[in-house]
């Protein structure tokens, strides 16, 4: 068949860098920002609070528009998504670079947020329908999760080279050769999909739900990781974000053509999957926001050797995501490794809550870090090969919007609850007679324990729930074999 021949190999190869280009140029965007905060802030006349805004307004049209981007691709056709999010992003990054004003740039980067959503929700219900081979699926996906988990580490350097050579204005303009090289080449390499049809899954009212209900829930996440989290605003916001959720999913059980068919949900890998994911990026993603302001803050790094402290856990991640995680799945099954790297995250995580205040990086950092590239390397492949295995071809869109969903506010969330802990405990050492650096490390250390806690719930949870997979004398399952079986069709 034509699939198997060399030429049509090198060709899914090649599309799958060019799927890989488009989502670390996303998730680069994430981070890089994050070193030229004070540059925007002195140069554009932002005040503290308000600069949080260049973030929190990407993070929350990203946030939002992942799960009905993804269902979109499954509809109209997952390259006309990509390719029209790609367009979006590209040209909101020149209206970054552009930004002479505090509100043409919060509006940009709003803008922004919604291309990265289009384009990166169905990247990889692309990855999966592309590579139907076990073997072929474990590799792609190996090297999408180095890219995903390495390309934040990459960040934190590009941003601080970019804005201590040129001006901040260029991490947004870098942005602009890349994403026309990605569009060209995605129009010739991709291949074209046309979808199941606006009429498969054309809810107005569902999607408007749903998006409101994810738009207004990461919103209140970001409010209370400001400190807010137990205002009466918060909380209000809160309950409003939850009958949003629950309008939704009551709309999508009446609906007769819903936009989220919630029996993908009854795949007990994808939903499993999917909650061990949360929990694991809820303490990734609180441990790399600490770590930057342990090394900032308590050992004084400059925002360079920030960034490249972090070179080792993308190294890691890279080497074992790509090399090592995909025979290791053949070999003994996704869950089994699932396991072993929650733990080696549990270990990273309490290795960095003993850092002391004098802390040396090779003996009391770089351990730690290399346990949670090993951690990241190994299980974030298996995690989304086992979150993916149970969703149809027709629905591989709408389980990468699941996953995608489920990494942002996964991390969010624990971001905001390990950044309130650790400013609580802060505040507490400092009243008790502490220095500033010794009280800001007890609050970190109290928020690396709590993550390495939550990751290890997240391993509980893996055992108990996600089932193992036969890996000796067995011919692998296809999708809609693992579907029929979990869910009873």
């Amino acid at each position: 068949m034509l699939r198997h021949s060399p030429s049509a190999a090198r060709t899914r190869q090649l599309a799958l860098l060019v799927l890989c280009a488009g989502s670390l140029m996303v998730i680069l965007d994430q981070t890089i920002v994050n070193v030229a905060l004070p540059s925007i802030q002195a140069d554009l006349g932002f005040s503290q609070s308000e600069l949080a805004w260049v973030v929190n307004a990407y993070l929350i049209a990203f946030g939002g528009l992942l799960l009905l981007a993804g269902r979109l691709g499954d509809l109209i056709g997952r390259k006309r998504v990509f390719l029209a999010g790609l367009a979006v992003f590209t040209g909101a990054s020149l209206w970054c670079g552009l930004s002479t004003s505090q509100e043409m740039l919060i509006v940009a980067r709003f803008v922004q947020g919604a291309g990265a959503a289009i384009s990166s929700a169905v990247i990889l219900g692309m990855i999966v329908t592309m590579f139907a081979e076990p073997g072929a699926r474990a590799k792609a996906i190996g090297i999408y999760s180095f890219v995903g988990a390495g390309g934040a580490s990459i960040g934190l350097l590009a941003g601080g080279v970019l804005t201590q050579i040129l001006t901040w204005h260029w991490i947004f303009l870098v942005n602009l050769p890349i994403g026309i090289a990605v569009a060209l080449l995605g129009v010739r390499l991709l291949r074209t999909d046309r979808g199941i049809g606006l009429r498969q899954g054309a809810d107005g009212v569902g999607a408007m739900l749903v998006t409101a209900a994810l738009m207004l829930g990461v919103y209140t996440i970001l409010r209370s990781a400001d400190g807010d989290w137990d205002s009466t605003r918060t909380l209000v916001l809160g309950a409003a974000t939850l009958v949003l959720l629950a309008g939704f999913v009551l709309r999508q059980v009446t609906a007769k053509k819903p936009l989220l068919s919630l029996r993908i949900f009854r795949s007990r890998q994808l939903t499993g999957g999917n909650v061990v994911l949360a929990l694991m990026l809820a303490g990734m993603f609180g441990q790399f926001f600490l770590g930057c302001l342990y090394l900032q803050h308590v050992l004084h790094y400059s925002p360079l050797e920030i960034g490249l402290a972090y070179l080792p856990v993308a190294g890691t991640i890279g080497t074992l995501s790509v090399g090592l995680s995909p025979r290791l799945n053949a070999r003994y099954g996704e869950r089994t490794v699932l396991l072993a790297s929650l733990v080696s995250v549990v270990a990273g995580l309490t290795l960095l809550a003993r850092a002391p205040v004098d802390g040396v990086y090779v003996v009391d950092v770089l351990p730690a870090f290399l346990l949670l590239g090993a951690g990241g390397g190994l299980g974030f492949p298996a995690l989304v090969t086992l979150a993916m295995s149970g969703a149809t071809p027709s629905d591989s869109g709408l389980a990468s919007g699941v996953v995608n969903t489920t990494q942002q506010v996964g991390g969010a969330l624990g971001l905001a609850v390990l950044a309130a802990l650790a400013t609580v405990r802060t505040d507490l050492l400092l009243a008790e007679g502490h220095s500033s650096v010794a009280a800001l490390n007890g609050g970190y250390h109290l928020g690396f324990g709590v993550a390495a806690g939550i990751v290890a719930i997240g391993a509980v949870v893996a055992a108990v729930v996600l089932r193992p997979r036969q890996v000796r004398g067995s011919t692998p399952a296809r999708s809609s074999d693992v579907i029929r079986s979990e869910t009873g069709a």
